[in-house]
């Protein structure tokens, strides 16, 4: 009969545990005057839990926002995504007599995306906003040519 217990005792083997996984052998915590040497680095970005300092119009249009966006929550997380993208493709794919009509899709959708931009502003990087900023000017050309049924 085989014996459940190890050569060395009734102590089960110790497991082998990976490299960055904190414990015996593991990497050391992360101290405190590591994370506050990341902080006088100048890091943008706010800690989690923190918001950033804003004005009275901002926070009014965050307010404003805010019934919006609960209902948007609420909705089912494919309805958020494939709704918008389908305005866009009717938007682009509307030519002729129906041009106005793409023209005003892409509009609607220029403002979607412009709305949920300024929303995200204070927490975004800059590298970020410069991309989304250039979305947002980019389909707003698309819908202006659009109109004018150049596009």
């Amino acid at each position: 009969m085989a014996s459940s217990q190890n050569s060395k005792g009734d102590k089960p083997a110790k497991a082998k545990m990976p490299k960055g996984v904190r414990g015996p052998g593991g990497p050391p915590a992360p101290s405190a005057s590591s994370a506050s040497s990341a902080s006088s680095r100048g890091s943008q970005r706010p800690q989690p839990g923190t918001r950033p300092v804003s004005s009275a119009r901002r926070r009014a249009f965050e307010e404003r926002s805010y019934p919006l966006v609960r209902k948007l929550n609420a909705l089912p997380r494919w309805l958020v995504v494939i709704a918008p993208a389908l305005l866009l493709f009717g938007g682009l794919i509307m030519t002729g007599s129906l041009a106005w009509l793409g023209a005003l899709l892409l509009a609607l959708v220029t403002l979607i995306l412009a709305w949920l931009t300024a929303l995200s502003w204070p927490v975004i990087s800059p590298g970020s906003r410069l991309l989304r900023g250039g979305v947002v000017l980019a389909l707003g050309g698309m819908a202006v040519l659009k109109a004018l049924g150049r596009f």
